[in-house]
């Protein structure tokens, strides 16, 4: 049996669309659709979340409901598309395509109303049908560069 277990590919649309009870599933749908306490459900009590570009490390449902509220607040047009999705046992990677306008200052950037389009890659554990760690990678200059800053007084590419 192959270590990977399991794929998702997903073409051309902004939601993944299962009829599996998986949370990471059911966590994306919810982030796509700016749904943050459906997406919240689908965490344990005590995750631990670590956003490698915003040099974040946290734990907790308040920490992931502030993160995902804060992308929703500033992004109001946000659209998340799930590209892949890879199982190995209880860890699953998710490679995403965040799009949306500007509306709100965001991880430090004054609001000028760019337009994002940002690839990332999201690492998920799960434990007894929740998740219990996520970890969220992306280019932080590049997510600065889209956002039109033009002074870095430090960068960090992750």
């Amino acid at each position: 049996m192959s270590i990977l277990t399991k794929t998702f590919t997903r073409k051309r649309s902004t939601h993944v669309t299962t009829a599996s009870n998986d949370p990471v599933v059911e966590f994306l749908d919810a982030f796509g659709r700016r749904d943050v306490d459906t997406a919240v459900a689908q965490v344990a009590d005590d995750v631990r979340i670590t956003a490698h570009g915003l040099g974040l490390r946290e734990q907790g449902t308040a920490a992931i409901r502030e993160i995902l509220e804060d992308i929703a607040r500033a992004f109001p047009d946000l659209r998340v598309t799930t590209k892949r999705i890879l199982r190995t046992g209880d860890v699953l990677t998710a490679e995403l395509k965040v799009e949306g306008t500007q509306a709100a200052p965001y991880a430090g950037a004054i609001n000028q109303e760019k337009h994002l389009d940002l690839d990332e890659a999201w690492r998920f554990e799960v434990r007894d049908g929740r998740i219990v760690a996520i970890d969220a990678y992306w280019c932080q200059q590049q997510l600065y560069r889209r956002l039109g800053v033009k002074r870095f007084d430090q960068i960090s590419i992750v």
